[in-house]
């Protein structure tokens, strides 16, 4: 793994479609540490083992489902938390299905933000000190170096509710934001509250011509 920020890992980039980049994120806290969306690359497993082991596992929607679930669950007797709306889409069980807005972990909000699926979600980890990052799932993601959306009207998702959502994020104030893909190989971030804004003001916008 890649250490981004003094409590922050990257996994090893996956690419499950041409041009798509993937990565999970692994942070360390000293109530347990947690991991966002998933990873296949099971040989970093041990890293993060040394590092302490994973106490949850939060999937920001269906899209990251797969086999390797299994094993990390296995391997951490974690907890894996999602959607309640996409749990019936994911692998293997869910054992924490998470349907309003909640801190549901030390320094942690889930924040339900529908519009790429149904019950896609983004995780907002506000630091009593340090860094405040914003997980975003597939909700907002770069580009080839711009903020983008994405809209899977077959698995729920609309661009009405899209909108909501980005502009319920848009009042968190993030230093760094990290999708779980992107296009291009820019994945992770750090913004400032106008560039934040802006970003999110300029997607709205584009998605209300649609």
């Amino acid at each position: 793994m890649k250490q981004l920020y003094q409590n922050l890992w990257q996994t090893r980039v996956e690419h499950p479609f041409s041009g798509l980049n993937t990565h999970a994120y692994f942070l360390q806290q000293d109530a347990g540490n947690v991991l966002f969306y998933n990873t296949s690359n099971t040989d970093e497993l041990d890293e993060m083992a040394e590092l302490g082991g994973v106490t949850c596992q939060y999937l920001s929607h269906r899209h990251e489902s797969g086999p390797s679930l299994s094993i990390i669950k296995t391997k951490f007797k974690s907890k894996l938390c999602s959607s309640a709306l996409e749990a019936p889409f994911i692998d293997g069980k869910v054992d924490e299905k998470i349907s309003i807005q909640q801190g549901h972990r030390p320094n942690i909000m889930v924040i339900p933000t529908p519009g790429h699926t149904s019950g896609s979600l983004c995780f907002y980890y506000a630091a009593h000190s340090g860094l405040n990052y914003l997980f975003t799932g597939d909700t907002f993601f770069q580009s080839n170096g711009q903020w983008n959306t994405l809209v899977f009207s077959d698995d729920g998702g609309s661009v009405p509710q899209l909108i909501k959502s980005l502009t319920l994020i848009r009042a968190l104030k993030p230093d760094v934001v990290l999708s779980s893909a992107s296009v291009g190989e820019v994945s992770v971030v750090e913004v400032t509250e106008h560039q934040w804004h802006e970003a999110i003001d300029a997607n709205i916008r584009k998605l209300q011509t649609k």
